[in-house]
């Protein structure tokens, strides 16, 4: 069966409904993408970026509400000092440059992960970008920065032994939905949809407590070459799920 062309396909998954509130992706493949071409790590990351707006166009108009993309892991630093630092200046680099197109599309910015952790120039830029795009309504394009899912869950658990010994949550109140308002992704719906691309089969300390009934695609693409057609095929695999949440039909 021949592929379907990205308009085609866009029309196929508005028309079938069940749309995905909230999609995560881990952006996978970029340094690979670089080595089969003999190109420094860097190129990589900056060949996907087109691949970024281009999710980011094929979310508005699919009128997905909230994308979540996993940029730069707690892990990462552990990355050559050299390959950081050029990773920092892209990201500024990044955000300078497409707050505008980002504005056009009506699309706000936010951050999850240890944001401290960040060069004090990039939190800085990270602040005017959110400014910048404050009142967006038609995507929350949330970026994981200095983000792992365990830490994630410890500083949760920190901030609440704080607020129990402070007195102000009493440890009988702690259950899930409590639990929830002290990540970083309190307010957001969990995703509905993981994309992970380069074909690796894991999720990589990933949104650890989100994800618990996540629908999982993986394909073998690689980020810098990733596209609205396969964002729409992820969405459209999604709509032909049963999702049970534990329960029997």
């Amino acid at each position: 069966m021949a592929r379907k062309k990205g308009s085609q396909l866009l029309e196929d998954v508005k028309r079938a409904g069940n749309l995905p509130g909230h999609v995560a992706i881990i952006m996978d493949g970029n340094g690979r993408w670089a080595k089969r071409r003999g190109l420094p790590r860097i190129q990589g990351h900056r060949a996907g970026r087109k691949a970024v707006r281009e999710v980011v166009e094929g979310c508005v108009e699919l009128g997905i509400k909230v994308l979540s993309l996993y940029t730069f892991s707690v892990e990462n630093w552990n990355r050559p000092q050299r390959e950081v630092s050029a990773l920092m200046r892209f990201l500024e680099r990044t955000l300078c440059e497409e707050r505008e197109e980002l504005k056009r599309n009506n699309v706000a910015l936010g951050v999850i992960g240890r944001v401290a952790d960040l060069p004090e120039s990039v939190r800085k830029t990270l602040d005017e970008t959110i400014r910048f795009l404050e009142g967006g309504s038609a995507l929350l394009l949330n970026l994981a920065l200095s983000y792992g899912g365990r830490a994630e869950i410890v500083d949760a658990v920190r901030k609440i032994s704080t607020d129990t010994s402070g007195r102000r949550v009493k440890p009988e109140e702690v259950d899930e939905r409590l639990f929830e308002r002290y990540l970083y992704t309190a307010g957001l719906p969990d995703p509905d949809l993981l994309i992970r691309t380069s074909g690796e089969l894991r999720i990589s300390n990933f949104l650890l407590w989100q994800l618990a009934y996540a629908e999982i695609w993986v394909t073998a693409t690689l980020w810098p070459d990733f596209r609205k057609r396969h964002l729409f095929q992820a969405v459209r695999d999604f709509q032909t799920r049963q999702r049970r949440f534990g329960r029997i039909d």
